[in-house]
């Protein structure tokens, strides 16, 4: 059995679709979840409130949202009458694909900013080609599919960095403090399972734990602890309410030295035990 977070994936090298409900948001509303594939989402109608790792998003019409491989998300309302495009990629296909540097920069660039909104026209131009992907993944053989698949992949990147990179020129640079985070962020998520020490990660870093503590703090109103401490705790109650892992597996997935440090761990964070939060209806 995985001693992680539940994951999803895709069953082939990408799809494209808009078979997304209302119903279907909510069986995520439970407990968080942890993707191997990549999604990209096109809302041009409802409302929803969800997490993405540490942050707290609302997607509503003319919003583009990017999940990249590890994110971890969670729902939390969903109203209204929704219309959304997905566009993914399978861990398989991800794995397996020589322009990686593409994910990379997609994951610089959204991290900590997972939504991007879009203006009339870029809503139009995204729709349209949100319903070209559709057509084509619904009509080319699957030998085909798999074919235009690197072309889809590299078109959607670009895209998506085009999208951002407007959207930081038109609103302020990134500062050198806000880079910071967005690397503290990603090492944080991961490492989280091993590594609690901020320490470690500000050496990771090449600056001292006083100037990474704080300008974490001045960025997010967080400390480092706080943002460390809420990847563990996130995949911890994760594991209780959906896995029948024992307390001891979960710890030891969790790297901590022994169940007991794990139980205070938790109760410190949750204010109950981790008996106690599994067995909470």
């Amino acid at each position: 059995m995985e001693k992680e977070l539940p994951k999803i994936d895709l069953p082939e090298d990408w799809i494209a679709g808009t078979d997304i409900s209302k119903d279907l948001l909510s069986l995520y509303t439970n407990f968080p979840v942890r993707l191997k594939c990549e999604m990209f989402v096109l809302c041009m109608d409802g409302d929803v409130e969800a997490s993405v790792n540490l942050n707290e998003i609302h997607v509503k019409g003319h919003s583009l949202v990017t999940l990249t491989p590890g994110s971890i998300f969670q729902i939390k309302k969903v109203e209204g009458d929704l219309k959304i495009y997905v566009l993914g990629f399978s861990s398989n296909y991800i794995e397996q694909n020589t322009h990686s540097h593409f994910l990379l920069d997609t994951i610089y660039h959204t991290l900590g900013r997972p939504v991007c909104e879009l203006d009339e026209k870029g809503t139009q131009i995204a729709e349209k080609y949100f319903q070209l992907m559709i057509e084509m993944f619904e009509n080319i053989p699957g030998t085909s599919k798999k074919e235009f698949a690197p072309n889809v992949y590299a078109d959607i990147h670009k895209g998506i960095f085009i999208l951002y990179q407007r959207m930081s020129n038109e609103t302020h640079s990134t500062s050198k403090g806000e880079t910071i985070c967005r690397n503290f962020a990603q090492l944080v998520m991961q490492n989280y399972q091993k590594i609690r020490n901020v320490a470690w990660y500000a050496e990771k870093l090449g600056i001292s734990h006083a100037h990474l503590c704080t300008i974490v703090k001045q960025i997010t109103g967080s400390t480092c602890v706080d943002i460390i401490s809420s990847m563990v705790i996130m995949d911890a109650k994760s594991q209780l309410k959906s896995t029948r892992l024992s307390i001891q597996e979960i710890s030891d997935s969790l790297n901590f030295a022994n169940v007991s440090f794990f139980g205070k761990y938790f109760k410190r964070n949750v204010g109950m035990s981790p008996l106690e939060y599994r067995n909470k209806g």
